[in-house]
């Protein structure tokens, strides 16, 4: 049996890079796999957060998920707090982890900056319940985006350990899947930097939830480069806002980069990003809407929660009663 495990964080402005980088992908998954989507909020604590906007927030991914086609049917949905096996099985897992493999970990450097010894346990261990999020299920694969990968990495690692030191197969070794073209969405305003909900600028990136009107006018005033778009993706390097740009018109378009190269061949930005503001819109405005529909019905979302939970806590809670059997831990 194959099985897909991959979550967003409830921090809200979801954004074009979620739906291209995350969302988008899960739904043809769900063809193949036996699938299970979180709404990782525990993950989300790991910086403050106002307790009625992380509510809010969990539901408006939730409406997201449904509003892109994930179905909950035959997709489980549901949020991470409200499985406990996730924390339980974080602590058995960080005795499988030493402390040197999470020294590694660039994220945290990244996101802790010079004030390491102030940055809070939960976003140093933050990649031992990403561990448990994927084994308690024992995943066997899971959807990262290029900056999640050395998190991947350590559940494997952590999962490997695990077999060798009780001599078993236990955890299946979770594979990798990134997809396409896009599958890093950077910034409208600096084609260097990822784009993201905490930036300062609504124009760096284009949200679930804008208008029609607005996401054109953020793609309009998209920073660019004065060059004509390439011929050639090599003629990409050193051009970072063309790049992204180009990569994000075929992900929406589900066409090969090459191939969009050579159709915009030659074309200036003014005429190319009305071809991808329309085509943008096209995607984005009809979940916009369905979300808002759903958002309109918070039972009917706390319900698919609920459901989604029952089920995972089904899978999880069986898993983890294994794993302390393997471990020794005496069973009451």
């Amino acid at each position: 049996m194959k099985r897909i495990f991959s979550g967003v964080q409830p921090t809200g402005n979801l954004h074009l890079g979620n739906y291209l980088g995350a969302i988008k992908n899960w739904v043809s998954l769900q063809k193949d796999f036996e699938c299970i989507f979180c709404i990782v909020d525990l993950h989300a604590i790991t910086i403050k957060q106002d307790p009625k906007e992380l509510e809010s927030n969990t539901l408006e991914v939730t409406a997201a998920y449904l509003a892109s086609g994930i179905n909950p049917k035959k997709t489980i949905i549901f949020n991470q707090s409200s499985v406990y096996a996730h924390t339980e099985l974080t602590w058995l897992l960080s005795c499988f982890t030493p402390i040197g493999w999470l020294n590694r970990m660039t994220q945290f450097k990244e996101k802790a900056g010079k004030k390491k010894d102030a940055a809070v346990l939960g976003l140093y261990s933050y990649p031992v319940l990403m561990a448990s999020d994927i084994l308690a299920y024992k995943a066997t694969h899971v959807p990262v985006g290029e900056d999640q990968k050395q998190h991947l990495e350590l559940a494997r690692d952590i999962a490997n350990t695990f077999n060798q030191t009780y001599s078993n197969n236990f955890f299946p070794l979770p594979e990798p899947q990134i997809f396409g073209e896009a599958t890093r969405v950077m910034s409208l305003r600096n084609g260097e930097d990822k784009m993201s909900k905490s930036d300062e600028s609504d124009y760096s990136r284009i949200n679930i939830t804008d208008t029609k009107d607005l996401i054109n006018l953020k793609i309009q005033k998209a920073k660019t480069d004065p060059h004509s778009l390439p011929s050639k993706k090599e003629e990409l390097e050193n051009r970072p806002e063309a790049a992204n740009l180009l990569g994000i018109y075929s992900a929406l378009k589900n066409e090969k980069l090459d191939k969009v190269i050579k159709e915009m061949s030659g074309k200036d930005f003014l005429s190319f990003k009305k071809l991808l503001a329309e085509l943008t819109i096209s995607k984005i405005e009809p979940i916009s809407k369905k979300m808002n529909d759903y958002l309109k019905n918070k039972d009917y979302l706390k319900k698919i929660l609920k459901e989604g939970k029952e089920k995972a806590d089904d899978i999880s809670s069986k898993n983890l009663l294994e794993i302390k059997k393997i471990i020794g831990l005496l069973i009451i």
